[in-house]
């Protein structure tokens, strides 16, 4: 399935306190909304939202009320904290190898904010935006880098939307060591494997609301944390088959960044299946210690970097040929 020109935007919010927010929360406001509860829209509900927000991220505490002053609708304190989002559940594929992190995103186009964001909150970060100011992934002017995929565990329980875990990682933690310490004590609603590089160190973290954050094996992720994966849900996502393909790729000789690159972007990584929510959106590499991301499609590459950020709208096509 080929998709033709599907918009990707690039906005630079600064520290949130003028239009430039306020023109991204307006603009994807109508698709974040399908994410509140009936509870969160309730004085009780933004309460108790605000509440855990303050004993996990204190740090955000400050940016969370700058932010919600530009979100008047019902909900939105409590959509900024994304405590008690609805949950969803998509794809992904990515790896961590000499540096550099690089992964696929695969979901529905349609239900994504297509979204690459600087932002100057407590410090500079780069990232692919999510529901306001949550990300799939990004990495900090620390060099610190973090991606998300789903751990492949329908389970859902108190806590916070891993999006804004991404960005409470960026923007409180320099190193691999921080960010895995901060894991260990955050509640996280939904079972999510995060991969981290930073200039000395990469690995892949499972997480989920019944299980202690754990160090997986090597520093690569697909859409499983423990095996046996059920047989319907490995023939849907074929999450071992992408995690042997990225892995063959990671132990390739000479250039590896290069060999998982051409990985993601061919099958059985790349993946066109957008009406099941299995296609992927955009793949992203990042490097961290340059500060600077680079958005790839089919013979296309967009590049952002701290150095030289431009905000702008670029339209790709993203999928495969029919005949695929």
């Amino acid at each position: 399935m080929l998709i033709k020109d599907v918009g990707f935007t690039a906005v630079d919010v600064g520290a949130g306190t003028d239009d430039r927010w306020a023109g991204l929360v307006q603009d994807g406001q109508p698709r974040a909304a399908t994410w509140i509860t009936p509870q969160m829209r309730t004085s009780d509900g933004e309460r108790a939202a605000k509440n855990v927000f303050a004993a996990h991220m204190p740090e955000l505490v400050p940016v969370l009320h700058q932010l919600s002053a530009g979100t008047p609708e019902p909900g939105a304190i409590a959509l900024l904290t994304q405590v008690g989002l609805r949950p969803w559940f998509a794809a992904c594929t990515q790896a961590a190898v000499d540096g550099v992190l690089l992964r696929n995103y695969d979901y529905d186009p349609a239900r994504c904010d297509r979204k690459v964001v600087r932002s100057d909150f407590l410090r500079p970060v780069i990232g692919t935006g999510e529901v306001q100011w949550g990300l799939l992934d990004g990495t900090n002017d620390a060099g610190l880098a973090v991606s998300l995929t789903f751990g492949g565990r329908f389970v859902h329980g108190p806590g916070f939307a891993a999006p804004i875990v991404l960005r409470y990682l960026l923007e409180t933690c320099d190193s691999v060591p921080q960010a895995v310490a901060a894991l260990r004590r955050l509640p996280i609603a939904t079972a999510q494997n995060l991969t981290l590089v930073d200039g000395d160190q990469a690995l892949t973290v499972h997480v989920g609301p019944d299980m202690t954050a754990t160090v997986a094996p090597e520093p690569i992720a697909a859409n499983h944390q423990l095996d046996p994966v059920p047989r319907g849900q490995e023939a849907f996502t074929r999450t071992h088959e992408r995690l042997a393909a990225v892995r063959a790729a990671t132990g390739a000789t000479g250039d590896r960044v290069s060999s998982v690159l051409r990985a993601l972007l061919r099958q059985p990584l790349y993946q066109a299946r957008y009406a099941e929510c299995l296609g992927t959106v955009y793949t992203a590499v990042y490097r961290p210690a340059e500060g600077r991301v680079t958005y790839h499609w089919p013979g296309e590459a967009w590049e952002q970097s701290f150095a030289t950020f431009e905000p702008g709208v670029r339209r790709v096509d993203i999928g495969l040929p029919d005949r695929c």
